[in-house]
């Protein structure tokens, strides 16, 4: 089953590089991770998407609560949270071609970034059902590349897991 994680982390040098060697010396595999600055400079946000039963879960935020450099650690439950990637597809295009992969694009409410005369830069947003469909419409026609964000996501609650600048304590 994979498990979205925020983790809120002191914005410093080698926050990342701890916590990803945390999870690769315990053999637990990301999925997918994402790291930016929150409203507050000196706090960064982790989106972190792993597999594992809730046993390897509460492993893991255990792990991540002993590091110093942790704020807060919150496990999001589904309904809990709005989730959203960005993905940059390059699609083989062609005279014959070129209308239908239009219509796919449009239907699926990308933006075209670039149009050549073999290719299309396609740049889209939304959840994982989102992106796998777009996905699934180019496929036919010829990816050529692909570039995603990784997950990010923000809990629905209206308590936000930052208040006024100053982050929570752990509990």
């Amino acid at each position: 089953m994979k498990h979205t994680i925020s983790v809120l982390v002191e914005n410093k040098f080698g926050v990342l590089a701890r916590i990803s060697g945390l999870f690769s010396a315990r053999g637990f595999n990301i999925s997918s991770l994402a790291v930016g600055e929150t409203e507050d400079p000196t706090v960064s946000r982790m989106t972190i998407v792993v597999e594992g039963d809730e046993r390897t879960l509460e492993q893991i935020k255990k792990q991540l609560n002993k590091l110093i450099d942790v704020i807060k650690v919150v496990d999001f439950k589904e309904g809990e949270f709005i989730d959203r990637e960005l993905i940059l597809v390059k699609v083989a295009v062609t005279p014959k071609t070129r209308k239908e992969i239009l219509e796919a694009i449009g239907s699926s409410r990308a933006i075209i970034e670039n149009a050549g005369a073999k290719s299309i830069s396609v740049e889209a947003t939304g959840d994982q059902t989102k992106i796998k469909a777009l996905l699934e419409l180019l496929r036919p026609f010829g990816i050529l590349e692909v570039v995603r964000t990784g997950r990010v996501a923000m809990g629905t609650e209206e308590k936000p897991l930052v208040i006024e600048g100053k982050p929570e304590v752990n509990e």
